[in-house]
Parts: structure tokens; C-alpha cells; sequence
């Protein structure tokens, strides 16, 4: 396999175990400057020019995009996948991640226990937003921030006030918060690589330090995840978009909560904290891809006029409640099931006896208008209780699954 790691920052350890790693199972690599793309664009011809010349083939690309060249970064991304080259992470996916605001929009449809947000922009709404995510303390974060910078803890809603203001005067966009106060200081980074998660470890602050990054001081040690805990990491990688990532966690009293879904996480503190070897399950994941690639359905399959992907959500009471697959009116009108979601379990190629549910949301590829005639009528969604009503249960979670549940490497 030939493979690019692009990266601006070749020496730093995670490059270089990454090209160790590559190096160490006979595939060749090279470090590529992502800021000495070019990228050229004609009818039926995308091509990349790298330093002026005609970029040779490569089977596959690593993206470390850092923050501070994200469009750039995305650009050159976008044109490997034109170009028809595996890319680890998909352009799309790293723009999820990296802004924080859309990461949470995504994830918010979806069952995955996030903390309480808001975004505002007028000064006005700001103390009614603090009272809607449960009241002071809140986290301060600007939506575009890295490594714990631009994080902040408001005691009070007249401190944390005055802070958004302050950010907002400078053309900062900010979210505000609820403070997990039963895992102050203290989060877990799960990382993802393909549908696996490989390492874990938690990382605790030092100190009156409440953001526990090692950037800023924290501490880690390695951690065995309980299954609830690794199933949502790799649900929220899935959903970004990103089959290599750094989920980070914060344990709510309900169970796991995504705080964050890092398209490029360091290598550095995971390995040495749990001393596995992550950057090799990396290369031995893309090289499994480059042999037998993954497609996006989204891409592939709707380019048959007429024909497309769509989920059809089976509400109570509707007709298809307690048929089977077979049964449906979904056979006779040629759809097929590709999966089917009930809470929080994903079934891939149902069997055609499966019986549905009220609740359950099936992705089927098929005539894009014959779905159309199997969705319901919107309906208002009913109002969500405040924070403040809902009931609190003490905190159960438990590290204790055995490595088998989580993969090889986990």
C-alpha cells in the first residue's frame, strides 16, 4: 500500500509513529506538507499537484488537518476522495468535528447522551439559556477552541455574563454549557478506529485545574470501557463521519456524555498511557480498506435517477406495526432494507420474518417515491421537560467488560 500522511508537522509523535508503524508492516509512506497542495479542477479530471508537480498515485491518505487550516485542510481532503483515494477520515467528517456547535447539532437527533447546550448571540438571551441547561455553573466554550483553550467555568450567571459578552465583542461564537459537576475534572478519551474502540484512558485535571487535557497539566491512565461506554464512542465517530477519532466523555450520573469528536487526536498520551500500539491499528485498519474499501451509499447508490437512500421512521399506531418485512408494503414496492434501528441497536440486513415495531426507523434504498408515500404527516414534537424537572439517579457505571467485548486492541 502506498499511503500519505498529511501533515504540517512531521516530527511531531504522532507523524512519526504513524510512519513507524506503516514502515514496520512493508507499506511505503510519505509525509505530505498538506499547505504545498494545489488543487486543479476540469470537466471529468480532478488532479493534485504537490509542490508544483503532478501528485503520483497513492492508495490511500491519513488526514491530520490541524484547526488552524481547516478549509484548506477539507479541500484537499475533498479532492483524494474525487480522485477515488481511501481517505481515513472523510472531508466531511473532520468539518463536523472540528467546529463544535454542528457536532452537537448532529448528534443531538440521535439517542447519544450529550450535555445540555445552548448558542445565543444576543447578550439578552444569554441568562435564560444558562437557567435552560440547569443553572450556574456553566462551561464557557468557544466553538472552534482546541486543547482546553478557550474553555472557561462560570460560577455565577453575572460571571459567566460578563464572559460571553466579552467573547461576543471580540467576534467569538460561544456555546454555553452544563457543568457535569459528578465528573469535575475528569473525562475519558476513547479511541475509535474503524467500528472498534482500540484504547481508552481517563484523564483526571491536577490542582484546582477543572479541564483535564494533558496539554494542560491532567493526568491519564488507561482504562477498560463498559459496553455502553464504548458503543456510544463509536456511534458518535460513525455519525461524524470519522472512522478515526478521539471521543471524549464525561461520566454523567445517566451514563456517558460526548463532550467532543476529535477528527485528528494525538497519539502521544493514548499510547503511553495504555501501551498499546494505536498507530499500528490504524495502518493495519486503512490497509484493510484499500483492499476491500467501504463505499458512502449516500454517494453511490443515488445517482439512479428516481433511486436513493432514505430512513422511513414506523411511528406508533401506523399500519406497518407487528407486520414482517415480508408483509410490508415495503417488498411490493421494491425497497430494500438495509437497516433497521430500534432504540439503540442497529440491526444490518434484517431477515424478512423481522417484525416491526412502533419506534422503529428503518435506511431503505429503493424508489425515492414510493418511500415518499409510506411517510407519516409531520406531527408537533412535544415540548422537553427543563432540566431542573427531570429525575437524577445516582452514578452506576462500571468499568469492568472484558477486553473480548471491545476488540482486539481494546
Amino acid at each position: 500500500m502506498k499511503l500519505g500522511i498529511l501533515s504540517c508537522a512531521r516530527r511531531c509523535y504522532s507523524t512519526r509513529r504513524l510512519v513507524e508503524a506503516a514502515a514496520q508492516r512493508g507499506h511505503d509512506v510519505k509525509v505530505l506538507n498538506t499547505l504545498r497542495f494545489a488543487i486543479d479542477l476540469q470537466a471529468g479530471a480532478p488532479d493534485l499537484f504537490y509542490r508544483s508537480k503532478l501528485l503520483t498515485h497513492y492508495d490511500a491518505v491519513l488526514p491530520r488537518i490541524g484547526a488552524s487550516i481547516t478549509y484548506f485542510g477539507t479541500a484537499v481532503v475533498r479532492q483524494f476522495e474525487q480522485m477515488d483515494v481511501f481517505s481515513a477520515n472523510s472531508s466531511n467528517g473532520i468539518s463536523n468535528s472540528r467546529d463544535k456547535l454542528r457536532a452537537l447539532q448532529i448528534l443531538s437527533r440521535h439517542k447519544i447522551g450529550i450535555p445540555p447546550t445552548a448558542f445565543v448571540r444576543d447578550k439578552l438571551d444569554v441568562t435564560a439559556a444558562i437557567e435552560r441547561v440547569g443553572g450556574t455553573p456553566v462551561i464557557i466554550k468557544l466553538i472552534e477552541g482546541t486543547q482546553g483553550v478557550g474553555v472557561i467555568l462560570a460560577e455565577s450567571a453575572r460571571m459567566a455574563q460578563a464572559v460571553v459578552e466579552t467573547l461576543h465583542s471580540t467576534q467569538q461564537n460561544v456555546l454555553i454549557q452544563a457543568f457535569v459537576s459528578e465528573s469535575r475534572g475528569r473525562d475519558i478519551r476513547a479511541f475509535v478506529v474503524g467500528d472498534q474502540v482500540v484504547a481508552a484512558m481517563r484523564r483526571t485535571a491536577q490542582g484546582d485545574e477543572f479541564r483535564s487535557n494533558k496539554h494542560r497539566g491532567g493526568k491519564v491512565e488507561p482504562v477498560i470501557l463498559s459496553y455502553e461506554y464504548a458503543e456510544t464512542a463509536v456511534r458518535a465517530a460513525q455519525i461524524m463521519g470519522l472512522k478515526v477519532a478521539g471521543v471524549d466523555l464525561l461520566e454523567g450520573r445517566d451514563g456517558p456524555l460526548v463532550m467532543e469528536v476529535n477528527s485528528s487526536p494525538g497519539l502521544q498520551g493514548i499510547e503511553e498511557a495504555t501501551r498499546l500500539d494505536v498507530a499500528g491499528a490504524i495502518i493495519d485498519y486503512i490497509a484493510a480498506q484499500v483492499d476491500f474499501p467501504e463505499l458512502d451509499v449516500r454517494q453511490r447508490l443515488s445517482v439512479s435517477r428516481g433511486y436513493g437512500v432514505a430512513e422511513i421512521s414506523i411511528p406508533e399506531g401506523s399500519d406497518l406495526v407487528g407486520k414482517t418485512l415480508q408483509d410490508s408494503p415495503l417488498t411490493a414496492r421494491d425497497l430494500n432494507v438495509l437497516t433497521l434501528h430500534r432504540g439503540t441497536s442497529v440491526v444490518p440486513n434484517p431477515k424478512s420474518h423481522r417484525l416491526l415495531e412502533g419506534g422503529d426507523r428503518l435506511l431503505c434504498f429503493g424508489p425515492l417515491d414510493a418511500m415518499r408515500d409510506l411517510v407519516p404527516s409531520r406531527t408537533q414534537k412535544r415540548r422537553r421537560p427543563k432540566i431542573s424537572q427531570l429525575p437524577t439517579s445516582p452514578v452506576t457505571t462500571e468499568y469492568n467488560v472484558a477486553p473480548s467485548e471491545l476488540g482486539a486492541e481494546g
